[in-house]
């Protein structure tokens, strides 16, 4: 049996959650997909174009009898840590003139693993982590993801 889910929705109260929904920041920007929960639970989500999930999102379903909740996937990613604020700034300023989706703190950046921005974030000085974490990609500047 296959759940579709299809709204998107802003709770007043504490709904019974039926299911978890794990997805990596990829899969929180696609407002179609099939994901396999377990070998016997499949569901569907069906959601209006443009919609982006968020970590903590509510779906209900079709049916209108089932509640999903979203949670980000720890997936691999590459965290930045430097020395200065500047640092980092600078580093910030490098990966956005190459469109990368890209998580901004003020003490660390975070992105996906590319063996080419590593090299050049050594090379700039900053310290790479390879990690397995949440990952959540700043939006832009016009609330869409690359």
């Amino acid at each position: 049996m296959i759940i579709i889910f299809t709204q998107y929705f802003q709770p007043n109260t504490n709904p019974n959650i039926d299911f978890i929904i794990p997805l990596t920041a990829e899969q929180r920007y696609r407002s179609r997909q099939k994901i396999e929960l377990s070998s016997s639970q499949k569901v569907y989500l069906n959601l209006p174009r443009g919609t982006v999930l968020e970590d903590g999102s509510l779906l209900q379903s079709e049916t209108q009898e089932y509640i999903a909740k979203i949670v980000a996937q720890p997936e691999p990613v590459i965290t930045v840590k430097a020395n200065t604020q500047l640092d980092l700034i600078r580093a910030a300023y490098h990966l956005g003139n190459r469109h990368v989706p890209l998580e901004i703190t003020s003490t660390y950046l975070r992105l996906s693993p590319d063996s080419v921005l590593e090299s050049m974030l050594v090379k700039l000085g900053l310290e790479i982590l390879a990690e397995v974490a949440p990952f959540y990609p700043e939006k832009g500047a016009y609330g869409h993801h690359h």
